[in-house]
């Protein structure tokens, strides 16, 4: 629930679009006493801030629903010295009535709703999550356009009598020879795949240009290159856990982050009847999905004390997706106490960390590392250095722990 942090004596309810804004100023405790003073419609976006400093004062609340722009209309009106909040749009989208809706109608029934206390706030992101945010977003939009393309041309292939061999990557040069070979082709069949082969090219340098840049990212800040300390965490896993889960503190313990991922199993106990559903259709889908193939790499391993575990929980459950689903909660928990701190410092690098750490090393590209003007074998050495001194961890000192080498801190 969203509770407001100190009593207000009003509440602006903001109803935000691309170009323009639209306000309701409230006065009042809860939405049954709440009055409308005044309502501005439609005023054009480049003049919030100018607006917020003449109606508004720094005591008022401005809340607004979850869209585009949202965070960024919170942030024009912090530097104009105003608190503002944003309202997960699920649950203002279910407020909203079939019949009538308009710009005011809408800015009413958001200020309306946060003096209910029952809209979820959403945590806007500091300027550098925000900037990771779009990284992680673009990177995964140039793999679902790979993807695409590759299923279009082999798809394309098989209509015209053509399978290629299991594991052919399309994207390799030998690949062109290899298609033009199959069979004879006319010009115009032969332009369809040049074309296609040309997009799938440009669509999949683009993702590892993306992978290169997140590649760099994680191994150059530290709060990041700790995560790959866990097995089942490379440098895809690590940048989305920093960039989606942003501020570690605002969890306060690791079952609120399990929540937040939705690892956490559904159920509804009412009366009689009583039903206990799986992880799906609540949390964070993108990192549950991540987690869940980190989850599924530990369990490949073999030779960690987690994927261990992990076989006994299948061989007694006997469920595959229960055990990987198990796997990721306790990775989840992993990512809490490392993101906090409270973990033990990383005194020497083993081989198969050194491993995870190449291969990151590769998703670099040789390129970025000429610009760099660092060589593989320094690169690596700089960044097992930084994995030893680049983060302070304190330990609770009411715990007692064993001197035996953390199960989690392997590579995979």
């Amino acid at each position: 629930m969203n509770e407001t942090d100190r009593v207000v004596e009003r509440v602006i309810g903001l109803d935000g679009h691309p170009d323009s804004f639209t306000a309701a100023i409230l006065r009042g405790p809860t939405p049954a006493t709440a009055v409308v003073e005044k309502v501005f419609n439609h005023l054009p976006l480049a003049q919030l801030s100018s607006w917020a400093q003449k109606h508004t004062t720094a005591g008022d609340e401005v809340v607004l629903e979850a869209s585009g722009n949202s965070f960024q209309i919170v942030r024009t009106l912090q530097a104009a010295g105003r608190r503002a909040k944003v309202l997960e749009s699920c649950h203002l989208g279910k407020l909203k009535e079939a019949h009538a809706n308009n710009d005011p109608i809408s800015a009413v029934r958001i200020g309306k709703a946060y003096l209910a206390g029952t809209a979820k706030e959403v945590w806007v992101p500091d300027p550098k999550t925000q900037e990771w945010r779009d990284w992680f977003h673009a990177y995964s939009k140039a793999t679902k356009r790979t993807t695409q393309l590759q299923a279009r041309l082999r798809s394309y292939l098989s209509d015209n009598g053509v399978r290629l061999k299991a594991g052919t990557r399309l994207t390799q040069s030998q690949s062109e020879a290899q298609i033009r070979e199959a069979r004879s082709w006319s010009e115009r069949q032969w332009q369809v795949i040049q074309i296609l082969l040309d997009e799938l090219r440009h669509a999949d340098q683009q993702r590892q240009r993306w992978r290169s840049l997140i590649a760099q990212e994680v191994l150059a800040q530290p709060e990041l290159l700790s995560l790959v300390r866990l097995c089942g965490v490379r440098e895809i896993i690590a940048f989305a856990l920093g960039a989606f889960i942003g501020d570690i503190q605002r969890f306060a313990d690791p079952k609120k982050l399990v929540k937040f991922v939705g690892l956490n199993p559904a159920f509804d106990h009412s009366g009689n009847s009583q039903w206990n559903g799986g992880i799906g259709g609540h949390g964070h889908k993108l990192l549950r999905s991540l987690l869940i193939e980190g989850a599924q790499a530990i369990l490949r391993s073999g030779k960690t004390d987690l994927a261990r575990w992990g076989r006994k929980l299948l061989a007694t459950k006997g469920s595959l997706n229960l055990a990987v689903a198990a796997i990721a909660r306790k990775l989840t928990v992993a990512v809490w106490y490392l993101m906090m701190g409270r973990w033990s410092s990383l005194e020497e690098v083993d081989r198969r960390l050194l491993t995870k750490l190449t291969k990151m090393i590769s998703s670099v590209g040789q390129q970025p590392l000429q610009a760099l003007g660092k060589t593989r074998k320094a690169y690596r050495e700089e960044i097992c250095q930084r994995l030893k001194t680049g983060r302070v961890y304190v330990l609770d000192s009411n715990k007692t722990y064993s001197p035996n080498p953390n199960p989690m801190t392997t590579a995979a």
